[in-house]
């Protein structure tokens, strides 16, 4: 299996709920390298950005307005076949269908409240990697 690289975030329900710490050790410990990591506020605009692949989607407007509602933590992950092993360890985007032990079903309260984001294929992960770290970031 390839290195890969993909982006993580953790959303602002997390965030606020101080679940940072639980969820960085839950990476380290799924042997993840974080290559790159920040904290930022978004505003309404580059959460619109960053999900415009929605922008015609029922939930765009809830889900921009979430994303930008406090802070987040972006990280940029490597592994082998990171892309893959990211999404299991975050687990089903409804917490309620999650597996035992992903970090959705354990720390998340709702479809839209699920504490994570990541990257669904190497291009989306190519195009969000490059949304929130310059290259010089990610050497």
């Amino acid at each position: 299996m390839a290195i890969e690289r993909t982006l993580a975030i953790i959303k602002p329900d997390a965030f606020g709920r101080g679940l940072s710490g639980d969820i960085v050790a839950r990476i380290n410990k799924a042997g993840f390298q974080i290559v790159a990591i920040k904290s930022l506020h978004l505003t309404r605009k580059e959460a619109e950005g960053f999900y415009a692949v929605h922008r015609e989607r029922g939930f765009f407007g809830e889900l921009t307005e979430f994303m930008s509602s406090g802070k987040v933590v972006v990280l940029a992950l490597q592994a082998e076949g990171a892309i893959l092993k990211w999404r299991d360890t975050m687990g089903a985007t409804d917490p309620a269908k999650a597996a035992p032990g992903t970090i959705r079903r354990d720390l998340g309260t709702s479809i839209g409240n699920n504490c994570t984001h990541g990257s669904d294929a190497p291009d989306t992960a190519a195009f969000e990697l490059g949304y929130f770290f310059a290259g010089y970031e990610l050497l």
